[in-house]
């Protein structure tokens, strides 16, 4: 895709939470109705106008998982074009406050360890940034 062609596409701001717990990571599958239905990716969703992406993490786990999490440092960025928009995905260490978890509007939410995410089909922009942390990207 040409420089000129991609400064003129739409740009998304994402954010989404990397939750670690006994070595393990939280990730959430997409709904069949949603955008890249049945895909997995960590939790979060798009920043609205005026919305800091901490207000916005903590909103999109509190509609998708119905959970609460305390945001700490961003430790990744990356830009994904798709066919008509692009995506900049920032990615959070968090911690979840509590253990309750439940499907709101994700079709099913999993812990897994790193190794373990090589087995599930995650979003493009997912993909990148993964292994961009894995040293792969």
């Amino acid at each position: 895709m040409s420089q000129t062609v991609r400064s003129k596409m739409k740009t998304i701001r994402v954010v989404a939470a990397l939750v670690e717990r006994g070595g393990q990571y939280l990730i959430t599958q997409r709904r069949e109705t949603a955008v890249l239905p049945l895909l997995w990716d960590f939790p979060g969703g798009r920043v609205e106008d005026g919305e800091s992406d901490e207000g916005a993490l903590a909103r999109e786990v509190g509609e998708r998982l119905g959970a609460s999490v305390e945001v700490g440092q961003l430790i990744s960025f990356v830009n994904h074009p798709y066919e008509k928009y692009a995506v900049d995905l920032y990615l959070y260490e968090c911690t979840l406050i509590g253990d309750q978890l439940h499907c709101r509007a994700v079709k099913d939410y999993a812990w897994v360890t790193s190794t373990q995410m090589e087995s599930y089909t995650f979003t493009p922009v997912d993909e990148a940034s993964m292994s961009k942390l894995l040293g792969e990207g």
